[in-house]
C-alpha cells in the first residue's frame, strides 16, 4: 500500500483587542443583545464611510514584530467581494496585495521552523444562528467590523501535532503582546485548515480543500486526522480529490462538503476607495518594538536560569500570562520561588480545573496566598492546617491570618504547656525509651507524633522534637 504525507497550511484569524471596531466607533465586545454593537457603517448603509482604527494597525505591526515579519512601508484595503447572509455589505474589507506584514515563523520544539506568508488586517463578519427549520436563520451584526488579524502560513505542517503546537505558540505570542484575547470559545482565535495528501518523497503536491472555522485546539487535531484519512481512501479507491471547503462537524467526527473552492480572483478584489494607503514609516515600528513585553519564552528564560525553577514549573507558570502575572505578584511580597510555583502548581490550578477563572485574586489574593507559605514556612502552621485554610479562604474576602487565630490554627503552644505534654507522654508510653539506644530518630518521631496529637496539631514539631531530644536525654 503506497505511503502519503500530509502538506497543511493554517489560516488563523484572530479578533484584536481594541475598544472599538476596525472601521468605525461601535464597541469591540462579546455577549451583547443582538444586533445592538451596529452603526450605518459596519451595517453598510449607503454613504455610510470607513474610518481605520489605528490602534488596530499598531496591534498588527506588533503581532509581525514578535514573530520576525517584515513590517512593509506601504499596506492597502481591499475590498473581497462574495455575498453571503453574515457580511452586510456584500463585500469585506481586506488586504490581498500590500498586507500589513510579511514573512517571519515561529520555531517548534523539534527545531522545525513553520514561515508565515503575512499577517494582514481585516474586518469580521457578523454571525449566524442556526435555529429550527420554522425560525429559519437568524443573523447578528455586533461582530461585524471587529478588527481582525489573518494570520496565513506557508503549506510547512506534516501532522496535526505540529499545527496544534504552532498554534498555541501563536496564542501565547498574541496573548503576552497584549494584541488579542485569543477566546476560542468565544470565536476569539479561530483556524482555517488547508490540507492536501502526496506520495510519499513526491514534489508533486495533492489537491487541497479547506476546513472552515475550527474553534479548538481538540477540533483542529480531529479534522487535520479525519480529512487526511478521507483523502488517502479516496486517492487509494481511484477517485479524485475535488478542491473545496468543507465544513467540520465536531458532535460526529466528519467533515462534509459546503461549496467548491474558490482562488482569490473569484473575489474580485479591488483597492478600497474610501480607505486611504497607510504608510508605515521605519521610526513608527521601531517604536511599536519598544512596547513589546516580555513573551512567554521570555519569561521561561528569567524562571530557569534567575529562579532556579525546574523547566516543568516554567512551562505550567507560563502557559497562561495569567498565571504567570500573578506568579511574578507573588514574588513582590516573598522571594522564594519555588515554594511559591508548589502553592500555585498544586493548590490553585487543582481550583481552576474545578472552577475556571481568569483572575486568580478571585481565587486567593497574593497577599493571601503568601501570608500562608509564610506562616508555613516560619512554622507558625503546620502544612496540614495551611492547606485547610488555604480551602477555607478561597473565593472569599477573609484574611488568612485572622481566620487562623479565629480557627485555633496558629502554632502558639508555651514551653511550658510544652513541657507539660512531653512529661505526660514519656510517663504514658515509657516503654519505648529502651529502644532509644538503637533507634533514637525512630523514638522521637513516636513521641513526638503523641505530643502533637494531644495538642491537636497546633504544637510546633521541631519545638517538641528538640525538646523531646533534650529530656530524654537527661532521663538516660
Amino acid at each position: 500500500m503506497k505511503e502519503y504525507d500530509l502538506v497543511i497550511g493554517l489560516e488563523i484569524h484572530a479578533e484584536v483587542n481594541t475598544n472599538t471596531k476596525v472601521f468605525c466607533a461601535c464597541k469591540n465586545t462579546f455577549g451583547e443583545e443582538p444586533n445592538t454593537n451596529c452603526c450605518p457603517v459596519c451595517i453598510g448603509l449607503p454613504g455610510a464611510l470607513p474610518v481605520l482604527n489605528k490602534k488596530a494597525v499598531e496591534y498588527t505591526i506588533k503581532t509581525g514584530l514578535c514573530v520576525g515579519s517584515e513590517i512593509t512601508s506601504l499596506a492597502v484595503f481591499e475590498r473581497k467581494n462574495y455575498f453571503y447572509p453574515d457580511l452586510a455589505k456584500a463585500y469585506q474589507i481586506s488586504q490581498l496585495v500590500k498586507p500589513i506584514c510579511i514573512g517571519g515563523g515561529i520555531e517548534l520544539e523539534s527545531g522545525k521552523y513553520i514561515r508565515l506568508n503575512r499577517i494582514h488586517l481585516e474586518e469580521d463578519a457578523g454571525k449566524l444562528i442556526h435555529k429550527t427549520k420554522t425560525i429559519g436563520t437568524l443573523v447578528d451584526y455586533n461582530r461585524g467590523g471587529i478588527p481582525l488579524m489573518e494570520v496565513v502560513t506557508e503549506p510547512d505542517f506534516s501532522s496535526a501535532d505540529e499545527a496544534v503546537e504552532f498554534l498555541d505558540k501563536l496564542r501565547r505570542i498574541m496573548i503576552y503582546a497584549g494584541v488579542a484575547k485569543c477566546k476560542m470559545e468565544e470565536g476569539g482565535m479561530r483556524c482555517d485548515v488547508n490540507l492536501s495528501v502526496k506520495e510519499k518523497g513526491s514534489t508533486k503536491l495533492g489537491t487541497r480543500t479547506e476546513m472552515k472555522n475550527l474553534n479548538s485546539f481538540k477540533m483542529v487535531k480531529r479534522a487535520i486526522e479525519y480529512e487526511a484519512k478521507r483523502q488517502v481512501e479516496e486517492i487509494s479507491a481511484g477517485k479524485i480529490i475535488i478542491q473545496q471547503t468543507r465544513k467540520w462537524d465536531d458532535n460526529k467526527g466528519k467533515s462534509y462538503a459546503m461549496r467548491t473552492k474558490g482562488n482569490s480572483h473569484d473575489y474580485r478584489y479591488f483597492p478600497d476607495p474610501d480607505l486611504l494607503t497607510v504608510q508605515i514609516d521605519s521610526s513608527s515600528a521601531q517604536e511599536i518594538k519598544k512596547s513589546i513585553p516580555l513573551l512567554a519564552q521570555d519569561r521561561m528564560v528569567i524562571y530557569t536560569q534567575k529562579y532556579g525553577l525546574p523547566e516543568y514549573d516554567a512551562r505550567i507558570l507560563t502557559n497562561e500570562k495569567f498565571i504567570s502575572d500573578y506568579f511574578e505578584d507573588c514574588l513582590k511580597l516573598f522571594d522564594n520561588p519555588k515554594q511559591i510555583s508548589n502553592w500555585i502548581m498544586t493548590h490553585i490550578l487543582r481550583i481552576l480545573k474545578e472552577k475556571p477563572c481568569e483572575d486568580l485574586n478571585e481565587v486567593i489574593s497574593v497577599k493571601n496566598l503568601i501570608e500562608i507559605i509564610k506562616m508555613t514556612e516560619q512554622k507558625e502552621i503546620s502544612r496540614p492546617n495551611a492547606y485547610e485554610l488555604f480551602n477555607s479562604i478561597c473565593f472569599t474576602n477573609l484574611k488568612a491570618k485572622d481566620v487562623a487565630k479565629q480557627k485555633g490554627m496558629l502554632l502558639v503552644f508555651s514551653e511550658s504547656k510544652l513541657e507539660e505534654l512531653i512529661d505526660e507522654v514519656l510517663k504514658t508510653y515509657s516503654n519505648a525509651l529502651a529502644n532509644f539506644d538503637k533507634t533514637p530518630e525512630k523514638v522521637i518521631n513516636f513521641y513526638t507524633g503523641k505530643v502533637m496529637g494531644l495538642s491537636k496539631g497546633l504544637a510546633n514539631p521541631q519545638k517538641i522534637q528538640a525538646m523531646l531530644s533534650e529530656k530524654i536525654k537527661s532521663k538516660l
